[in-house]
């Protein structure tokens, strides 16, 4: 039976798609072909309970226990072995499942400015067709979708509360199994926090993996048809699947779509200020807890 040794547990839209694919990289990590199975989840445990509104979030969650392990079958002589599913840094019950399971896992979290997460967020809601409110609406009215549904009910503000969601796993895992990271330092120097990542997971340090793209970055769509060719199973997508190497799907993928979308429009400057307060408190404690300087997630 094989299962992880470290675990990109979040946060949602905070760069560990291009860290998951950065590692994948490397000759002595292995990463689970399903980038997000959400395992350790409730939505990843009870996935008939949630809708499926797009097939890239839950229609690859893992049920169960077999499955899961099924992803690490092809392992060999990796030292590294992990996935990276970021619902596990805001779920309640994450940290417990995981500790029972794998207790002495690696995890990796990466914290980026509340704020503009939120927006990040949101503007990919709207790339996938599931939100249509302007973004001073979205932040403002309670949601009213099911709760359990993947996306996790839109909740764009609550989600930026890293505080507890920290605590979690700071009161149930040794202090020196978990690794937090900036997303500004992996936008800045991605290499140099690569880099400390691999001496984290004990594998060879001076590999130097292709940094040039991006992954999932938040746009709106130029072209829906595209966006729905890209997103959605299709025949197009079946095609790319037969004949692309797993490794290479991605990242071909991913050059069509970034070609397809624009830039999302500015963050409101009185909508900004507005949740900096929201989250004024919360920023201070995590600065408190982490011993980083947050000034900027205040201005």
């Amino acid at each position: 039976m094989t299962m992880p040794n470290f675990l990109i547990i979040g946060a949602n839209k905070a760069g560990t798609t291009s860290l998951y694919y950065y590692l994948q990289q490397h000759p002595q990590v292995y990463m689970s072909p399903v980038k997000e199975p959400m395992f350790f989840t409730s939505a990843g445990t009870h996935p008939e309970g949630s809708r499926l509104p797009h097939p890239t979030a839950l229609g690859q969650a893992i049920a169960n226990l077999e499955d899961y392990e099924a992803l690490f079958a092809d392992v060999d002589e990796e030292k590294a072995i992990g996935e990276a599913s970021t619902a596990y840094l805001h779920n309640p019950q994450a940290a417990q499942r995981i500790k029972q399971s794998i207790p002495d896992v690696k995890l990796i979290a990466v914290l980026r400015h509340p704020v503009e997460r939120a927006y990040s967020n949101y503007v990919m809601y709207c790339e996938w067709g599931l939100e249509n409110r302007d973004f001073a609406r979205a932040v403002r009215e309670k949601d009213d979708r099911v709760v359990g549904e993947y996306p996790p009910g839109r909740l764009y503000v609550e989600l930026g509360f890293y505080y507890n969601q920290l605590r979690r796993y700071l009161d149930t895992f040794n202090q020196e199994q978990l690794k937090i990271y900036l997303y500004d330092d992996l936008r800045k120097d991605p290499l140099n926090l690569l880099k400390d990542i691999l001496r984290f997971l004990g594998v060879e340090g001076s590999f130097v993996p292709d940094l040039s793209t991006k992954y999932n970055e938040s746009g709106l769509p130029r072209s829906k048809a595209v966006n729905a060719l890209l997103t959605r199973s299709n025949r197009f997508t079946s095609i790319l699947k037969s004949i692309v190497p797993p490794r290479l799907r991605q990242p071909i993928a991913n050059r069509i779509r970034s070609r397809n979308l624009l830039k999302p429009p500015p963050l409101a400057p009185e909508i900004r200020w507005e949740l900096i307060e929201v989250y004024k408190d919360d920023i201070l404690k995590v600065q408190d807890l982490i011993q980083r300087d947050l000034s900027r997630w205040l201005a």
